[in-house]
């Protein structure tokens, strides 16, 4: 039954749509968006777990041996490639698996790929939370990334084919939320366990309950009429979206139906290889923004900042205790942002929140590194007194708050909602196999670049976030409130795509 009677008439959808927000969405959307809890759990257990001196005497004992030196290089202490290594491993193999899983969620659905990432998921933490050496504990990061890899691929592809057009962005969002969430978790944990010798364990085996909760959800709900319409089963794809949209106006539910079923029969009849057919001219504007987006959002800084927070907090002179709770209210101002996010993101579209977001983020990363240079200074042998390091705290939490609102959410939305229904899958393969591999790099060698740029390496961030947002200025057409199936309206009438069309 609808929410409270709320009918929605699509603007610009070109279809003249009327969907409804009914219990049928609000429960699938937050089922499917749960699946990001496995991803947030794991980047905010991660960088957790590398300042815990337990996990770092059994695997990286070279580490505490530098930190507990007499006189160091702050920006240099957790300088390890091996350390990196633990991070960075699960993203080669989400790369891979997200790649994979475009294939997957073409012929088996978007649901049966959200399943496996989630069973895969589980595997891996569970070997992690019994590792016993180096092999063992990559062994688990490996089997993790391939779970992210083929959440991160389905779900978001999986909202933006459920929610109306006109709440798509708030639904989408969703995704992003319990990513934040996660991440929360993982820092209540990992402050719940520092201080115990098995603590390491404990936090990383947890990551098996998010990906259970997650996994038993998605056994419970249908998968989209888009991706059962697209596999031939059009009389499931009907029954879906009738529990979807509800029953009251079936006019309008046979209108939506017929429209999906045109899209699914020209995907049909357009067979040939659709990473071949994604390169074509006519879909370079998808194409460059599905790819820019997942590349730009990475080089703000969020994910090494979110892995290495309570390196980089201890590095400025907290306590592990200490870092760890900044770790925490930088993950909960990130949660709160996101929360914001859903609110205005279908209100305001989403360049506003691309543009302002990153100004918001540009001067943040600005004010740390000249912060930095007058405290710590170039050598790294400064000291910042507990007053600077807290004003550090509470310019990254800004800094967390401008992308929650903005790129968080849009990166997994924007790329899931502007490809036509037969490179959907394909499309949303690539941007996160992008995300992933900027990821990697960034995280296997971000400690070596604060080591060697010094305070300059938020200036390096900055500078990327800069040209991100002028990215955005000159070539992303807003797409709010665009059904899916018409988004190439929008690539029609821009000042420059409108050439490829």
């Amino acid at each position: 039954m609808p929410i409270g009677g709320l009918a929605l008439d699509v603007p610009g959808s070109g279809g003249n749509i009327n969907a409804k927000i009914t219990t049928a969405v609000v429960i699938t959307c937050v089922v499917a968006a749960s699946s990001g809890l496995i991803f947030g759990y794991d980047i905010g257990i991660s960088g957790g777990v590398t300042t815990m001196e337990p996990f770092l005497e059994k695997f990286f004992p070279s580490v505490l041996a530098k930190a507990s030196e007499a006189k160091t290089n702050v920006y240099c202490v957790y300088d390890s490639q091996l350390l990196t290594a633990f991070t960075s491993s699960l993203y080669v193999a989400g790369l891979v698996a997200s790649l994979v899983a475009s294939r997957l969620t073409a012929a088996y659905g978007r649901r049966t790929t959200i399943i496996l990432g989630g069973f895969t998921f589980f595997f891996g933490a569970v070997i992690n939370g019994f590792a016993a050496n180096i092999a063992m504990l990559i062994s688990g990061r490996i089997l993790l990334g391939f779970g992210v890899g083929f959440t991160n691929q389905a779900a978001p592809v999986y909202l933006s084919e459920v929610a109306p057009p006109q709440w798509r962005g708030a639904f989408n969002s969703g995704f992003n939320f319990f990513i934040g969430f996660g991440v929360v978790a993982a820092n209540l944990i990992n402050y719940a366990t520092a201080n115990h010798r098995n603590g390491w364990r404990i936090s990383l085996g947890l990551a098996a309950v998010p990906a259970a909760i997650m996994t038993v959800g998605c056994l419970l709900i249908s998968d989209t009429p888009s991706s059962l319409l697209a596999r031939g089963k059009h009389d499931q794809a009907r029954a879906s979206l009738f529990n979807l949209r509800g029953t009251e106006n079936r006019a309008d539910v046979e209108a939506e139906l017929a429209e999906l079923v045109k899209s699914s029969q020209l995907a049909l009849e357009a067979r040939a290889e659709p990473f071949r057919t994604i390169l074509e001219r006519r879909y370079r504007p998808q194409l460059v923004v599905a790819v820019a987006i997942p590349f730009f959002q990475q080089l703000t800084g969020i994910t090494v900042n979110a892995f290495y927070a309570p390196v980089l907090f201890q590095s400025v002179g907290f306590g592990s205790g200490p870092a760890l709770i900044a770790t925490l209210i930088l993950g909960l101002v990130n949660l709160g942002s996101i929360l914001v996010s859903t609110m205005v993101i279908d209100r305001f579209g989403r360049r506003f929140l691309f543009i302002a977001g990153g100004i918001q983020m540009f001067v943040c990363q600005v004010a740390v590194a000249v912060l930095l240079a007058v405290t710590v200074g170039a050598s790294g042998d400064g000291e910042m007194t507990k007053g600077y390091a807290v004003t550090v705290v509470l310019l990254l939490c800004i800094y967390a708050a401008g992308f929650g609102w903005s790129w968080g959410p849009l990166n997994w939305l924007v790329p899931s909602e502007i490809f036509p229904l037969k490179l959907r899958p394909t499309g949303q393969s690539l941007s996160i196999a992008v995300n992933f591999a900027v990821t990697f790099v960034l995280s296997q060698t971000f400690l070596a670049t604060l080591c060697g740029f010094k305070y300059g390496a938020f200036l390096f961030y900055g500078g990327w976030i800069l040209l991100m947002t002028l990215f955005v200025v000159m070539f992303l057409p807003e797409t709010k409130g665009i059904h899916v199936d018409f988004m190439y309206q929008v690539w029609e009438k821009h000042w420059f795509w409108r050439r490829f069309n």
